[in-house]
């Protein structure tokens, strides 16, 4: 990886190709590329265009003033990444968010977030446009083996591209004018010794079956190919390509770190929980003499109930995936034909198809849905029609209750979640050369993402009440609802003792839910550049003239999303809205001085976009300054400024409403609440409920979120500064240092449900008090009448502060009577964070999540993170050999902080995560000229990721850990082999 890359297009009849292409200084006669390990060089003279990310100014020997990270093929084959997300995750700059290490919950799709600002604050783009709706823009969709490299711009640039582009763009840059064949295969899979004896040991503890000790999974295999062709002396060109992935998965009962659910025993102390949703039957009377009493049916099958305690916990964490299953078809088509100078057609259509699953334990009758069960029921014994219904048992009277019922019996089946992505894109338009210094291009854009969704081995609540009022029919248990005719159908279930309830009433209660949501997004856009200096608009002290990009875009956006009646039931309700918005843009670059004394180049860039979105009563405006000074040829010193307004998206304006789970503690539950009556009541709590309120199970809460249409835009600053440095005196030597501060006003988000329980409990702050809706009876604050309002507002704000590195050196190996042994070639990227600051709600204090992680701080936000990329090129056969350094730095937990915002109960055993280093060998073969080889290992020492308590996880923790921050899987090798002909 390097900073400030360029792709370069030469004159008609040459094409100069690169996967790693570097500029590091303005000015230079000559511009170097790297083509194969070989230095070309061209005369700036004959280069006619340069398309550099971060700007729309197409001018040659371009740089620019943001920093810029590129990810080139080479680095992609050196990590043996199959997907596009898992390698941009290694980058400093870069949070994992979600990724295919996600299961309960996950949408199906791997998103990049830009300095933790979220992934919707940053901008996903294909060769400088938009790659698909914002909300939508699934990394998987991107061919691997067409990507040239990848651009990362981590500041601003809402001037250069509009909405979205707060914490900068991700600019996937595919490969042109394929004059041939192009075939690629991996194969990688996951081997890990499980040998962490105190981890073991609780599972033993509780009569779980432990990991296996050696396990070998995980496999990965891609395939794919590029077809092209150049016609009519290079006028034209027209490529196909196609691609198959396919994961298998891997289940959290092969891991030590995730073969249970890890609770805290005490603060120093580990202890495999599980779900009180367990596999013997839980009641939790809602009426009647025992109300507010946890019971459960005794483990020997009778029906009897006994007092609950831990050891009846259900470990729900075995069949959940750390890895999903995956299977992805990718294609498309890209063209383009020169006319003349004046006029080129182009056109590139792109399709992917993507179906996964998502897996969990299998279902239950939850707790939080209120049943009612007559009090007549036949399959009570007249022990529990008793303890249930007091001097009512034997009536027809009906008594509620909770049940946290696990469905593990003959028929049970994990819950199951089908989630099918269908994606296309097409983009198409005219460029080229009007007049002389003058060029156009005219481009429509149609994208639509695609998201079907089944949700299987779900118990459906309503067939449950039914299957729960039963009576006696000459002897046969039969539900009220076959002798009304409400439901024909209907099978009694037995929930008043252990496997209980028979395959029948299995099948029964069942029933999945269907979604199905589109989006689409439609941008027609025409942008003019120009070179000013053949009107005379040059500085008196530059050789160059000014230089402008002047653009106009038109964008509609559509959301729909349908919900079947048992969806809805569950608490998803379908949705739809539009948006549209104009924007007119204009960028200059003006050289001020250059080739002067102590002033090699005095560069000033400036940028203005005006957005008019239908939804808002005025425009809003962005625009950046960027300056850059080079005193001499070796260093440059560069700046920026830029200001980026960010208007809802179209999911944040009309998402549907729906209820999630969240890890959470509510402090008024229990039989002795860690709040006091006072502080409950302002929760919703009334003085019969206080003591008497049922825990969250498992630590997990409900929230309900959902779209706003009354929201307004964030407006965001940035600021960054930095010096890069090519010492004429270090040969082949490179560096850059840039300070970056980035500060969000009014973002636009779902306030986190232990800050909304905090901020109440201990502040008493009506705002966020109001936000409680506890089930009315119980108080709860889960199921489906219980839960925490999240739905998407404008809050506080955001900040973040850093500095990023990278340093280059390429050392020529030779002994002492000048024999080559080869070069070296270090890389070093590099990020310190130095601010992690949210601030909920105006006026409402802060808190800084630098070097913190946990409940509310989320993943871990290291100080220092870095790869360290060694890399020896063999002089004797075309071979290479590559040592990754992969550096996270310590973290710790943010509840063990003072901050009102995090501070919770102290924990020891997870106070802090230390520092991790991953080292990755790969090795590369040129066989033939057409034949190339790779294979490597990844986490060579097959480093366990870090077991943290499930309670202290929070957004994309899986399986008592990070997946996407730390590598899950242990070990991996990959080979592949790529044939060009």
């Amino acid at each position: 990886m390097r900073m400030q890359k360029i792709h370069a297009k030469s004159a008609p009849g040459s094409v100069l190709r690169s996967g790693r292409a570097s500029v590091l200084a303005a000015g230079a006669a000559m511009v170097a590329l790297m083509a194969g390990g070989q230095a070309l060089a061209q005369s700036v003279d004959d280069l006619q265009e340069i398309v550099i990310t971060g700007s729309r100014i197409k001018q040659a020997n371009l740089t620019t003033a943001s920093p810029l990270t590129t990810v080139g093929s080479q680095d992609l084959q050196y990590q043996g990444t199959t997907n596009m997300v898992d390698a941009l995750n290694r980058l400093p700059q870069v949070t994992a968010d979600a990724n295919d290490n996600v299961s309960n919950g996950a949408d199906g799709t791997s998103r990049v977030n830009l300095r933790n600002l979220g992934s919707n604050r940053n901008l996903v783009l294909i060769d400088g446009q938009r790659m698909l709706p914002p909300e939508t823009s699934d990394i998987n969709f991107i061919p691997t083996a067409m990507v040239d490299r990848v651009d990362v711009v981590s500041g601003g640039a809402s001037a250069v591209y509009g909405s979205d582009a707060v914490s900068g763009v991700v600019n996937f840059i595919l490969r042109k004018n394929l004059d041939g064949v192009r075939a690629d295969v991996q194969y990688s899979i996951a081997q890990h010794d499980n040998g962490n004896t105190a981890l073991r040991s609780l599972s033993q503890a509780k009569n779980f079956a432990t990991a296996p000790s050696e396990v070998w999974d995980g496999i990965k295999k891609d395939i794919s190919v590029a077809a092209g062709t150049n016609f009519d002396g290079k006028k034209g060109n027209v490529t196909l390509f196609a691609g198959y992935h396919y994961s298998m998965p891997v289940t959290q009962d092969k891991r030590d770190y995730s073969n249970c659910d890890l609770n805290l025993k005490d603060a120093n102390t580990f202890i495999c929980g599980g779900s009180s949703n367990n596999a013997y039957g839980l009641f939790y009377p809602l009426s009647g003499p025992n109300a507010n009493t946890t019971l459960v049916n005794a483990k020997d099958g009778s029906k009897t109930w006994v007092p609950y305690n831990s050891s009846f916990a259900y470990n729900y964490t075995p069949t959940n995936y750390i890895q999903r299953t995956d299977k992805r078809e990718t294609g498309g088509l890209a063209a383009h034909y020169e006319f003349a100078k004046e006029i080129e057609a182009y056109g590139n259509f792109m399709y992917m198809n993507d179906h996964s699953f998502s897996q969990a334990a299998p279902s239950a009758l939850f707790q939080g849905t209120t049943f009612n069960i007559n009090c007549n029921n036949p399959l009570m014994s007249s022990a529990q029609a008793s303890t249930l219904c007091g001097a009512d048992a034997g009536t027809n009277t009906d008594a509620q209750t909770f049940i946290g019922y696990r469905l593990t019996g003959p028929g049970s089946q994990p819950r199951r979640d089908d989630l099918r992505h269908i994606d296309y894109r097409f983009t198409g338009g005219f460029r080229g050369e009007v007049w002389d210094g003058w060029s156009y291009d005219a481009n429509f854009l149609w994208s639509k993402a695609i998201l079907n969704e089944t949700y299987m081995n779900n118990v459906d609540n309503t067939k449950a009440q039914r299957a729960l009022e039963v009576v006696n029919v000459n002897g046969v248990p039969t539900c009220k609802s076959v002798i009304d005719g409400t439901d024909p159908t209907c099978v009694p279930i037995n929930v008043f003792q252990y496997n209980g309830i028979s395959q029948a009433g299995y099948t029964y209660l069942y029933s999945p839910s269907h979604t199905h949501g589109a989006q689409t997004e439609k941008v027609g856009s025409l942008s003019i550049n120009g070179d000013l200096e053949q009107y005379g608009i040059k500085s008196p002290w530059a050789k160059k003239g000014a230089a402008i990009a002047l653009g106009y875009e038109h964008r509609e956006e559509t959301l729909l999303f349908e919900a079947d009646q048992v969806a809805q039931a569950n608490g998803t309700l379908p949705s739809h809205g539009s948006l549209s918005v104009d924007e007119g843009y204009g960028e200059l670059q003006f050289p001020i001085i250059q080739d002067k004394p102590l002033v090699e180049e005095l560069l000033f860039n400036t940028g203005y976009r005006y957005s008019k979105y239908d939804y808002l009563d005025g425009g809003v405006s962005t625009y950046k300054f960027e300056l850059q000074y080079a005193p001499v040829s070796d260093v440059r010193f560069r700046g920026s400024y830029n200001r980026a307004v960010r208007a809802a998206s179209i999911s944040e304006l009309f998402a549907p409403t729906t209820l999630g789970n969240v890890a959470a503690v509510d402090p008024c539950s229990g039989s002795s609440p860690t709040a006091s009556a006072a502080q409950c009541a302002l929760t919703g709590v009334t003085s019969a409920q206080y003591g008497h309120i049922a825990d969250c199970p498992s630590a997990v809460c409900v929230t309900q979120g959902g779209g706003n249409s009354a929201l307004k835009p964030e407006t965001a600053d940035t600021f960054t500064a930095g010096v890069v440095l090519t010492p004429t005196f270090i040969p082949n030597f490179s560096a850059t240092l840039d300070y970056y501060n980035i500060k969000v006003d009014g973002y636009i988000s779902a306030l986190d449900a232990q800050t909304v329980i905090n901020q109440c409990v201990q502040t008493a702050n009506p705002y966020f008090c109001g936000l409680f809706h506890r089930a009315k009876g119980s108080g709860v604050l889960f199921g489906t009448d219980g839960y925490i309002i999240a739905g998407n507002q404008n809050t506080g704000h955001l900040q973040t502060s850093g500095v990023d590195i990278d340093v280059s050196y390429k050392l020529a190996l030779e002994d002492v009577v000048n024999r080559n042994w080869g070069d070296l070639d270090f890389n070093l990227t590099g990020s310190v964070l130095l601010t992690r600051e949210t601030q909920p709600l105006p006026s409402l204090g802060t808190y800084d999540c630098t070097g913190l992680f946990g409940p509310t701080c989320g993943q871990p936000n290291p100080r220092w993170r870095h790869q360290l990329r060694t890399t020896w090129s063999s002089p004797w056969v075309p071979a290479t050999v590559s040592l990754n350094w992969r550096f996270i730095g310590p973290t710790s937990l943010s509840s063990n902080t003072a901050n009102d915002f995090l501070a919770s109960d102290f924990v020891g055993i997870n106070a802090k995560l230390p520092s991790y280093s991953y080292f990755d060998l790969a090795m590369t073969y040129k066989m033939t000229d057409y034949l190339s080889l790779r294979a490597g290992v990844n986490n060579i020492l097959d480093r366990d990721p870090p077991a943290i308590a499930s309670s202290l996880l929070s957004s994309f923790g899986n399986g008592n850990t990070y997946p996407g921050v730390y590598d899950p899987l242990g070990r991996t090798i990959f080979v592949g082999a790529t044939v060009e002909f």
